[in-house]
Order: structure tokens, then C-alpha cells, then sequence
């Protein structure tokens, strides 16, 4: 019989989605992670597989804790603005990150980001009555303003420019 697993699963992998969202899948080695989860690197392997299966495991989580709550909010959302900053004052690090390293060389990843992309882009199509073309042109413009890094300066310019969609 083997030994009872000696960490909580649960904060490993909430503390993977930090590291995976700060640093991306190759900035972060596996003594990175064995020393950030405090997980000995044999643990992480039988529980994860691989620091490929500890990333897909931590994405997955990404979107259900910090994704699908922004669908929801966008689902409330009552014009271009609001759905603009609701967007650019989201935890949406990893999901980026993922999309821009990951995402071109890893098909499943491609896939678990065009399902998110896709949940972010209805809410919006769906709350603003407008067709899903626009969108995603609306989500890839919040998603640019956030990797400028300028949420509120470029936001606040481009939210006077929404007015015509409301």
C-alpha cells in the first residue's frame, strides 16, 4: 500500500496557475515548481504525469476559477464598456500566456484556449445583441489592451469610441 499523497492537490495546482501565469510554461522548471507547490518532485510526477500534466491541469483550473466567472459577468453585461472593462480587469494572465506560447505548438492547449475564447466571445454576442464577428473583434481588443499593459489609458480611449454599438 502505498503513502498517503503528503500535499493538498487542490493549492498545488491554484499555485501552479500563479506560476504558469507570471512566468509561462517555458519559464517555469520543474525545481521551480517542486520548490513554489512544495511538492517533492516524485509526488508531482505520480500525481501529474509530467510538468506538461501539472500545466493542463493548472490551465483547466485557470478557466474554470477565472474564465467562466468572466462569461458570466459579460452575460450581465448592458453595453461595450462595461463589457470592455469587466474583460480588462480580469485575472487573464495564463489565459494569455497560453494562447501566445503554448497554444501554437500544443493542440490540446490550442483547443482548451479557443473553448474559452469562444465561452468569453458568446457572453458578449449574446449580452449586447450583437453578432459574434464583433464579438470577438470586442474581446481581441480587450485582450490587446491588456497585453499593452495599459488598461485604463487605452480603455478609457477606446470605450469613448463603443458608443454606436450600445
Amino acid at each position: 500500500m502505498g503513502r498517503p499523497r503528503a500535499f493538498d492537490e487542490e493549492k498545488a495546482v491554484r499555485a501552479a496557475v500563479g506560476l504558469f501565469g507570471g512566468r509561462a510554461y517555458d519559464g517555469v522548471s520543474i525545481d521551480d515548481l517542486v520548490t513554489h507547490l512544495g511538492v517533492h518532485r516524485n509526488s508531482l510526477y505520480k500525481t501529474f504525469g509530467s510538468k506538461r500534466g501539472l500545466y493542463l491541469v493548472a490551465l483547466r483550473r485557470h478557466f474554470a476559477d477565472d474564465v467562466r466567472p468572466l462569461a458570466e459577468a459579460l452575460a450581465a453585461a448592458t453595453d461595450a464598456a462595461t463589457a470592455l472593462r469587466l474583460v480588462t480587469s480580469a485575472d487573464l494572465g495564463l489565459l494569455l500566456l497560453a494562447a501566445v506560447e503554448r497554444a501554437p505548438v500544443d493542440e490540446e492547449v490550442a483547443a482548451e484556449v479557443a473553448a474559452a475564447l469562444a465561452s468569453v466571445d458568446q457572453a458578449i454576442a449574446d449580452a449586447l445583441g450583437i453578432p459574434p464577428a464583433l464579438a470577438a473583434a470586442l474581446t481581441s481588443a480587450a485582450l490587446g489592451i491588456l497585453l499593452r499593459g495599459d488598461p485604463d489609458g487605452v480603455g478609457t480611449a477606446l470605450t469613448r469610441r463603443l458608443d454606436p454599438l450600445d
